[in-house]
Formats: C-alpha cells, structure tokens, sequence
C-alpha cells in the first residue's frame, strides 16, 4: 500500500484579503476587549503608591580631607550596602516600628533598593496601597538601614540626601496601559478565530478547488445565487401581470353587470 500525506497549502494572499474583509469585526473586537480590561483596571483593582527617599554613603581616609579615592571607595561600598538595605534584621524592626502585619520577605518585595547612576546615592522606593503608609516606611527603612550598615561596614556615614516623599497620585496600575492589552488581545483572538475557522473549511468553492481536490476538470459554473435571484424577479413580475388581468376581468364582469342592470330596469319601466 502507498501512503499519501495531505499536504496543506495556505494562500497568504487569500488570508490576508480574508482579515481586511473581517476588519470590522476585529477593530470591534478589539474595541469592546479594551473597554472591559479599562474598566475591570479602574473598577476592581486597588492603586498603589510610591515613596522614594535616598541616602549617600561616605567613607574617608583622611578626616580632614576628602579625595577621589575616598569616593571611589565609598562608589564600591554603595553597591556592597544595597543588599543589606533589605536585609531581614532591617525588615523585622520596620514591621515592628509601623506594627505591619507583612512577613519581612513580603515587605522586601515590595522594596526597591538601586544605586543611582553608579554613584554614591542609594534610592530606596517603597510600594503601599496608603500613601501615608508608603512614606513612613520608607522612612523608616532609611533609617534602620544607616544604622545597620554602618553597624556592619567601615563606612563612616550614611547620610540623607533625600527625604520620603508623600505621594499624591498613584503609581499604578495603568488604566489605559490595561486597555490598550485589552484591546490587542481581544483582536488577536478574534483573528485566530478567523485563520483557524479559514484553515478548517474542507469546502469546495471554485473551479481551482475542483481541480485541485478532486482531480476533475470544470465544464462550466452556475451562478446559483444569481439565478435564484432571477428566478424570484421573473416570479414577482408574472404574479404582478397575473393580478392585473385578475383585476382587470373582475372590473370587466362588474361593468356587464351594472349594463345588463341597466337594461332590466329600462324595460320594467316601459
């Protein structure tokens, strides 16, 4: 026995005229997908907010002067201080102090500790649902981290360069950034739907499909629709010429009739 394999021939040309037939329904798609991540964003998710505050780590050789390499000591230092920022002594006393009900590893997730520019300022940002909350435990960070890193480097000082800021409007998340994911998606799926649907039809719509599947060579087409739609009219307009003489024996018999009415009472009245 032979073994035949279907081979599947995809037109790229059909396909694509195929999407910008159903464009309408992809741009509605993605219309009404946007309009429910906006709303489910704005309606059921709970914003955040972030306060920053920075510090500046410093260390010298010489007390009365500070040199260049001072500062490129205390450049190396700074990136060996960021992890100790979210260490977990540092975490315990700050759940402590704000009476936080977080594990300490759940108020590290929501820490963000980074040297800024490779530079000597470490930015500590902090996430909270309450803007107040968010600034009192960056403040509290800053805090409790000087202490701990100069408890545990050589550094000399770790000074407040910047202090936490109350936030005034939220970090996140983004309404419009969950519409617009919304809106991609829901027409990404739509198109899906339609090449899976177009790859799925077996049907024979053409004389190529004939030629191709089949193996047969068209003779000719009917035009079925056509010829319905045809048939429909021809209908229409012989009912139309039939109701007209219709109409037109009946006025025929109704004027015999008023004539041959006529004559009877002529003759009575003789």
């Amino acid at each position: 026995m032979q073994n035949k394999e279907d081979v599947i021939e995809i037109d790229l040309q059909e396909l694509v005229m195929l999407l910008i037939h159903w464009l309408w329904l992809l741009v509605a798609c993605g219309l009404v997908c946007g309009v429910i991540g906006f709303l489910v964003c704005k309606l059921t998710v709970t914003p955040w907010y972030e306060s920053t505050t920075r510090v500046f780590v410093l260390t010298r050789s010489n007390q009365q002067t500070l040199t260049n390499s001072d500062l490129q000591m205390s450049n190396t230092l700074t990136k060996n201080c960021t992890p100790l920022i979210k260490s977990r002594a540092v975490m315990e006393k700050v759940i402590d102090t704000c009476g936080l009900n977080d594990s300490p590893e759940s108020l590290a997730s929501r820490i963000k500790v980074a040297a800024v520019n490779d530079s000597n300022l470490i930015s500590i940002t902090v996430t909270d649902a309450d803007p107040a909350m968010a600034q009192l435990i960056a403040k509290e960070v800053r805090e409790e981290a000087r202490k701990h890193i100069v408890a545990v480097t050589d550094i000399e000082a770790v000074n407040n360069e910047t202090e936490a800021n109350l936030p005034t409007h939220p970090s996140g998340p983004s309404a419009k950034k969950w519409g617009m994911i919304g809106a991609l998606l829901g027409a990404f799926v739509c198109a899906a739907i339609i090449v899976i649907r177009y790859l799925l039809d077996d049907s024979i719509k053409s004389a190529e499909d004939v030629e191709r599947y089949l193996g047969l060579s068209t003779l000719a087409m009917i035009p079925v629709a056509e010829t319905n739609e045809k048939h429909k009219k021809k209908s229409s307009r012989e009912h139309e010429h039939v109701s007209s003489e219709m109409v037109k024996a009946v006025e025929e018999d109704a004027a015999n009739d008023l004539v041959v009415q006529d004559l009877h009472s002529n003759e009575g009245e003789e």
